[in-house]
């Protein structure tokens, strides 16, 4: 599978012959200024709760592409008050079969509201089985243990985590995260964006080499490999 970072939670991965591509934030991301979402693929967007930091150019890739934008039934009437039209809905506890393989939805501890502060549904973290392998993002979270039910969904090959601490798990949490999803790599994301959730890169690193896991932090614009 290839995983290209864009910058804060939002990345994108190929797999099962199609790209899915997550919370998409990018012209607010001052980090991410070198990245024209115009030339941004994807076939599937999904979205995992309703902050402007994991949605804010959902609908300009979404009309470009023609990609189906999947998130909670908040989120799906939301984007369809838009004028968006290929949306499906998906809240926790859910499952669906699309063209790359099945997803299923699970519950992220975290808030989620729209800009108004309007209600935004449950906030979601992801599962995906694809004959490429098998991952998990976990969304804006806290550590939980109901985690520990995804190995029972999905054999996983890679996960990703929040380490920026502050408004989701830290370093710390994201390892044991790891150890409950049992994922061997981890990719770290919603770090560094904004001031609140700064960390230490080389801290992180060694944290999780010294737990026996390798931790993906890639440069914004960079992509990486794993495979099944």
């Amino acid at each position: 599978m290839k995983i290209t970072y864009y910058g804060h939670s939002c990345f994108a991965v190929v797999a099962g012959g199609k790209t899915i591509l997550f919370d998409p934030f990018i012209t607010g991301n001052e980090l991410a200024k070198h990245i024209n979402p115009d030339f941004i693929n994807a076939d599937y967007i999904f979205v995992s709760h309703g902050h402007f930091d994991h949605m804010l150019d959902v609908e300009s890739i979404a009309r470009r592409t023609g990609a189906l934008v999947v998130g909670s039934w908040e989120l799906y009437n939301y984007f369809g008050k838009r004028g968006l039209t290929n949306l499906h809905p998906l809240n926790p506890g859910g499952k669906v079969s699309f063209g790359f393989g099945m997803v299923k939805a699970v519950a992220a501890q975290h808030s989620s509201s729209f800009e108004d502060g309007s209600y935004a549904g449950t906030a979601s973290g992801f599962v995906f089985k694809t004959r490429d392998g098998n991952f998990y993002y976990s969304g804006d979270t806290a550590l939980s243990l109901d985690m520990t039910l995804i190995p029972k969904f999905a054999e996983l090959d890679f996960a990703v985590l929040p380490v920026g601490d502050v408004l989701t798990m830290g370093v710390e949490d994201a390892i044991e995260a790891a150890g409950f999803v049992k994922a061997p790599q981890i990719m770290g994301v919603h770090y560094d964006t904004f001031g609140l959730i700064k960390i230490e890169k080389s801290y992180a690193m060694h944290e999780f080499e010294n737990a026996g896991l390798t931790l993906h932090l890639p440069e914004i614009g960079d992509s990486f490999e794993i495979n099944k």
